[in-house]
């Protein structure tokens, strides 16, 4: 077995290695940006030596080195395994915040801003995902150094998930599904009650009911909508928007 390598068909050139020598091994890959090779030293260190002082060490760093290597789904188990394992490890604010970052996906997130693609077009699971790994960190640890940036990032997924909500009450409206639009805006309200999105939803729902006759909650949405935003752009734009929600804030 000890002929065996896992880095190709040739001897294995970690056999009879250290904990410290694969450790410190896995540093220098990471820093090469060796991702691939940094796991394997981490992985084999873990596996050789899985009670020594520099195991849980290992265990910490791989989903950073699984997330750096493009390998998002080994990141999250690792994450997952660690806060299993060591739930009252003086490091697992990170792992929390790692995990919400991965599923973050930050290319697309708070990073690219400048991109002309809708982040509500981006999988839903994944922001529910990243919104429950922030909100656990920000809980759990609020004075930890990485709740900060995790609660501007729940925020933003905030009015994300309340927009996708939206954008289906509004493909509804095209569809002339009026009444499965007024709920689907409505459960945007009241699901995320402090969203900016909120603004569209009520002019939605104004829509909706106009459409099919209900002027009573018509009118009822019609003032909660002035009353809370009296100088809204949807009174005279309409449902058509000219610049991307997540370019206005």
């Amino acid at each position: 077995m000890a002929g065996c390598s896992s880095f190709g068909n040739g001897p294995d050139e970690t056999a009879g290695w250290s904990a410290s020598k694969l450790y410190s091994s896995a540093k220098d890959s990471q820093e090469d940006g060796a991702w691939d090779k940094a796991a394997k030293y981490l992985e084999k260190l873990e596996s050789r030596y899985p009670y020594g002082r520099f195991a849980q060490q290992a265990q910490l760093e791989l989903g950073y080195v699984y997330w750096k290597g493009n390998e998002p789904g080994s990141a999250l188990a690792a994450c997952d395994r660690f806060i299993k394992l060591h739930p009252n490890h003086p490091a697992v604010d990170y792992v929390y915040y790692l995990k919400g970052l991965i599923n973050f996906n930050e290319d697309l997130g708070l990073a690219g801003l400048i991109s002309t693609q809708d982040p509500t077009e981006r999988d839903p699971k994944a922001a529910r995902d990243a919104f429950d790994a922030f909100r656990e960190l920000v809980i759990r640890f609020p004075n930890s150094k990485y709740t900060p940036d995790a609660s501007k990032r729940l925020n933003y997924l905030v009015n994300a998930m309340a927009s996708q909500e939206v954008n289906v009450a509004r493909y509804y409206i095209k569809r002339g599904a009026y009444i499965a639009a007024a709920n689907r805006a409505q459960m945007a309200i009241k699901t995320y009650p402090q969203a900016p999105a909120n603004e569209e939803a009520l002019f939605v729902m104004i829509t909706a009911y106009d459409k099919l006759g209900m002027t009573d909650l018509r009118d009822d949405a019609d003032r909660v909508l002035r009353q809370n935003y009296p100088n809204s752009r949807y009174y005279k734009d309409g449902l058509e928007r000219k610049v991307a929600w997540w370019k206005l804030w």
